[in-house]
């Protein structure tokens, strides 16, 4: 009967402490998030309130922002994980794919792209300020070419160039003239002048065509003689001095003197027709990327989209430490956390744990129930003794 006893008090004394155990394991679990706040009586703040996680939950945020910033998301990481040579391809192949479906293949015309930009009526505004410069150089074209002499307009270039020229210009001249000379035509050329000259001279005319015979006779012998005038050295000299000389005083004249009634106005309306014909920038402006650029997908592709990429990740992976610390994550979780309802925080962190707070509790409850075992073992053999 007294060994039934004891078994029966050793198992309430497990169950007593097997309950103290778990009881006291629970509540310091729930101690940890509950209560959500402090609890007063009066002006006196109860222990233990708020809990242990609220109560320090600005240091957890802390304590969380820079776990984050320093073994979660390093510069490092984003190195490993962002800038390799396949994320490098994937985003080469990501932005060329979308150059060409947006711009290079788009249907839209440039006058399209300009509407987007906010630009409007660009072909007629861009007409308008050409011909407006067109006017302007013109204008300035003719009042330099009108206002000075031939000397003073014309560039040194042009006039050394054309006083280079000048014996060639003689030599063609002579050389011209020779083969006129000597030509049916320059033949024919002879005879009329001297039939000419001849019968203005009346009896004179008749005596002399008398003492020479057939006028023929008399052209052959003219037309001998000019063609002797012309090959003579002096001839060249003389005809190249007169070209000179005509030179020297053409480019003392004033160039308006020598365009006096010149159609300017023709002249400058004929080129700003042909400038409006040849811009028609409104249906140049109706035609699409692809028209002006139809190999641009292919080349951009070779020599744009892999530069571009390449240049974003080198930078991206120079300014990595840089850029996170502008970015302050630490400051950015800190905030996250604060802003987190309390019970926000227990769900996580039992969503995270809750097994082990269970076993925690259970862990408590059996070393509760064995502390109980060993009690009951104590006295019973206290009060053997």
């Amino acid at each position: 009967m007294k060994r039934l006893d004891f078994i029966w008090t050793l198992l309430f004394m497990a169950f007593i402490g097997a309950l103290i155990g778990g009881l006291t394991n629970h509540l310091a679990i729930k101690m940890l998030f509950r209560p959500h706040e402090a609890k007063y009586i009066g002006k006196w703040r109860l222990p233990f309130t708020p809990g242990l996680i609220p109560r320090r939950r600005d240091e957890l945020a802390v304590q969380l922002g820079k776990t984050v910033t320093n073994y979660l998301l390093t510069p490092e990481t984003f190195r490993k994980k962002l800038l390799t040579p396949s994320m490098e391809k994937k985003a080469e192949q990501f932005i060329q794919k979308k150059l060409e479906e947006q711009i290079l293949h788009s249907e839209k015309t440039l006058n399209d792209w300009l509407k987007t930009a906010g630009a409007s009526n660009v072909a007629g505004k861009a007409e308008q300020k050409v011909l407006e410069l067109l006017d302007a150089q013109l204008s300035a074209v003719r009042m330099k070419l009108t206002s000075g002499s031939v000397e003073e307009v014309l560039p040194e270039k042009w006039r050394s160039e054309a006083e280079r020229r000048l014996p060639s210009i003689t030599t063609y001249i002579l050389g011209k003239s020779e083969a006129y000379f000597a030509s049916d035509e320059g033949k024919a050329m002879f005879r009329k002048m001297i039939d000419e000259f001849l019968a203005s001279k009346g009896t004179l005319g008749s005596m002399v065509n008398m003492l020479f015979g057939e006028s023929e006779s008399l052209v052959g012998k003219v037309q001998k003689e000019a063609l002797k005038f012309v090959g003579a050295p002096g001839t060249y000299d003389l005809l190249n001095a007169i070209i000179q000389k005509e030179w020297e005083k053409l480019q003392q004249r004033p160039v308006g003197e020598l365009l006096n009634g010149f159609d300017w106005d023709g002249l400058f309306n004929s080129i700003r027709a042909y400038a409006e014909k040849e811009m028609d920038l409104e249906s140049r402006l109706n035609k699409t990327i692809r028209d002006y650029w139809p190999d641009g997908a292919e080349w951009t592709a070779v020599h744009i989209t892999p530069q571009l990429v390449q240049f974003a990740f080198e930078q991206a992976e120079k300014q990595m430490e840089q850029s996170l610390g502008k970015l302050k994550l630490d400051d950015m979780v800190k905030e996250q956390v604060d802003a987190f309802p309390v019970s926000v925080l227990e769900d996580l962190m039992l969503g995270i744990s809750r097994r082990e707070f269970k076993m925690i509790t259970v862990l408590g409850a059996f070393l509760g129930g064995l502390i109980g075992i060993v009690q009951g073992l104590i006295v019973y053999v206290t009060n053997l003794s």
